[in-house]
Order: C-alpha cells, then sequence, then structure tokens
C-alpha cells in the first residue's frame, strides 16, 4: 500500500522497456526481498538518478522540488 502523498503525486503515465527475462525475475526478486514494489524502486532510481545527472531543462524543477 501507498502513503497517501504518493497517491497524489502519481501520474497516469507509464514506462515500458524491454530487458531479458532473468535480468526481470532477479530484479523482482530482490524487490520482494526488501518487500518493495518494482515500480517503486524504479521510481526512486529514477528520481536519484536525475538528482545526479540533471538534464538542462531539469534542473530548476529538482532545486525546487527539494527546497519544499
Amino acid at each position: 500500500m501507498y502513503p497517501l502523498v504518493t497517491l497524489l503525486r502519481m501520474k497516469d503515465v507509464g514506462l515500458r522497456i524491454r530487458v531479458q527475462r532473468e535480468l526481470r525475475e532477479q530484479f523482482l526478486d530482490a524487490c520482494k526481498a526488501q518487500d518493495k514494489p518494482a515500480a517503486q524502486v524504479l521510481r526512486e532510481f529514477m528520481r536519484e538518478y536525475l538528482a545526479e545527472n540533471p538534464a538542462p531543462e531539469q534542473e530548476t524543477a529538482i532545486v525546487n522540488r527539494k527546497m519544499k
């Protein structure tokens, strides 16, 4: 179950990627071992990646989000 604040932030968009079956299964097993949904782990990774490698047009948005 997601916290209410997370549900309010969710958008109606998706990201479809193709990965090797074994990689997907190992990733899902690792997420399950941490009791985290795979989508949550991917969103966390994306946020961390953008914090370290911001796209030029995203830099201001990331800084503003951190300040709130």
